[in-house]
């Protein structure tokens, strides 16, 4: 038998108001698992009419709490719309709560129009541009706690502890996605309801590449080396930097005279036209420098 699964976006209709979807979501899982269905995921989108859930990881735990076999999961996380220690801490938590159960899944979009995106980032940062590898590999971070010595980062524990994070899939509808799960070790997810891309070729892609390698540093940083495409929209792309007072250092930043250290997290960028610090108001551009 095929194994089967559900993605449900709690739908909103003419005859179902949004409180309803949520309920009927809840029900549908408890019948999906009665009936032997492999996964339940959930959507993340904004200020859609007929979509119900902007918050999966909450869809998550209530399912997870009437099922007793299913895996959860979300199809997915829209991980630049959150901070990824948020993340972390939130699906840490429902691996402790459901050990062996939970999924997250992760894309890159916003989930939502632009203004919608600005007022859930607007708060969290003001980087620009496509940053997902960055926040990405950020939250393997938190589980591996690779961060370099030094790092302020090291002193900050994702809890609860002494559970894991839960098996992750990139979510994708071109080859970015498959390339980046393969070279990563992590699991993809085609997302054929809405994709122009061929399947076939992004899971074939996804199959003759993949590297098991436990979210290493290493794996990322193999990532880096690939060639830039035009598809992956890497202009906009920009280092980022964590620092204790404000920026930087001479060469990648103009002197910032709050500050005289920095401590950079270890993320890749494929082309980074240019290394800003924002941090306590500092805004200090850099030249070009890949």
């Amino acid at each position: 038998m095929i194994p089967l699964s559900i993605l449900d976006l709690s739908v909103v209709t003419t005859g179902t108001k949004p409180a309803a979807a949520l309920r009927n979501s809840i029900d549908l899982a408890r019948h999906a698992d009665a009936l032997g269905y492999v996964r339940y995921w959930l959507a993340e989108h904004h200020n859609l009419a007929s979509v119900a859930s902007p918050a999966p990881d909450l869809m998550i735990g209530q399912i997870a709490a009437v099922t007793s076999r299913i895996r959860v999961g979300s199809g997915g996380v829209m991980l630049p719309n959150h901070a990824p220690l948020v993340v972390a801490e939130r699906f840490k938590m429902l691996e402790a709560l459901f050990p062996g159960r939970i999924d997250l899944g992760l894309g890159r979009a916003p989930g939502t129009d632009g203004a919608t995106a600005h007022a859930l980032r607007s708060r969290l940062d003001r980087r620009e541009g496509d940053d997902f590898l960055e926040r990405l590999h950020e939250l393997t971070l938190w589980e591996t706690r690779d961060f370099p010595p030094g790092h302020p980062y090291n002193n900050v524990v994702a809890m609860p502890d002494d559970s894991p994070l839960p098996p992750i899939w990139l979510l994708g509808s071109s080859d970015y996605s498959s390339e980046l799960a393969a070279q990563v070790g992590m699991g993809f997810a085609f997302a054929h309801h809405f994709a122009s891309y061929d399947a076939v070729d992004a899971l074939t892609n996804y199959r003759t590449r993949f590297k098991p390698s436990g979210w290493r540093s290493t794996a990322f940083l193999r990532w880096r080396s690939l060639p830039p495409r035009p598809t992956r929209r890497l202009s906009g792309w920009r280092r980022r930097w964590i620092s204790i007072d404000c920026a930087a250092t001479a060469g990648n930043t103009r002197r910032c005279p709050a500050s005289r250290r920095r401590w950079p997290i270890p993320i890749p960028t494929v082309s980074a036209p240019r290394s800003r610090a924002i941090v306590h108001g500092c805004s200090s551009v850099a030249p070009r420098r890949l």
